[in-house]
Parts: C-alpha cells; sequence; structure tokens
C-alpha cells in the first residue's frame, strides 16, 4: 500500500476527520483531500512529519506501511478497532467475547477436519 491508502487506514482507525487533521497538523484541508484522493502523492517531508504526529505513527509507517509503532503489530483497521474496543470493556465482556471467539474457532477447525466414515461391521 502507499501513502494514501495508509492515511485512509490510519484516519479511520484512528477515527479522525480530514478537519480534525487538517485543524492538528496546520494542514489546509485541500492538501489534505489531495493526498487520500490522489495517487502517487506523497506530501513533503514537512507534511508528512506533522500528520505522523497527529496520528502517532511514522512517517516511514504512512510511506511504506511496513513499519508500524513497535508496541503495536501492524493489523488490518477492522481488527485494530476490535482489539481496542475490548480493551476498554469490563473483566466479564471480555471473557464473554473471548469464548465466543473461541467457539467460533472451535467451529470453524471443525469445518476443516476431513470427516472419516468407519465401516460398521
Amino acid at each position: 500500500m502507499g501513502f494514501k491508502e495508509n492515511l485512509k487506514s490510519e484516519l479511520l482507525y484512528k477515527g479522525v476527520l480530514v478537519k480534525e487533521l487538517a485543524a492538528r497538523s496546520g494542514i489546509s484541508n485541500h492538501t489534505i483531500n489531495n493526498y487520500l484522493s490522489t495517487s502517487n502523492c506523497i506530501p513533503t517531508a514537512e507534511n508528512a512529519v506533522k500528520i505522523a504526529r497527529v496520528l502517532d505513527v511514522s512517517v516511514e509507517y504512512l510511506i511504506t506501511g511496513e513499519a508500524a509503532k513497535p508496541s503495536r503489530p501492524a493489523l488490518n483497521p477492522d481488527i485494530r478497532i476490535v482489539t481496542d474496543t475490548m480493551k476498554r470493556l469490563d473483566g466479564a465482556d471480555q471473557k464473554m467475547i473471548l469464548n465466543l471467539a473461541l467457539a467460533m474457532k472451535e467451529k470453524q477447525e471443525a469445518k476443516n477436519q476431513p470427516v472419516c466414515l468407519h465401516a460398521s461391521v
């Protein structure tokens, strides 16, 4: 993925609107919208640093998508949202969701197991 896709992903993950990013970074809405809509539109180093600071990621991550923050593995936005939401739940709700996920995993694994038919004698 390129800058455009990585920026879109981070905005979605962080729940930051373009106008918020513009206000916090000092970069115009128009310029940020160009980054989001134009292929191969790479920001200046100065703008990349401003955006990265607001989104709390490295410039390298925004450009290449390969250098996530060490404290957080690179996950797709949906999985990151689920993970972050789960962290905010109380222990009982976390346990309930964990049990549901484990049950779903077992069901999926059972589907993928070969069926062994035994001939009755």
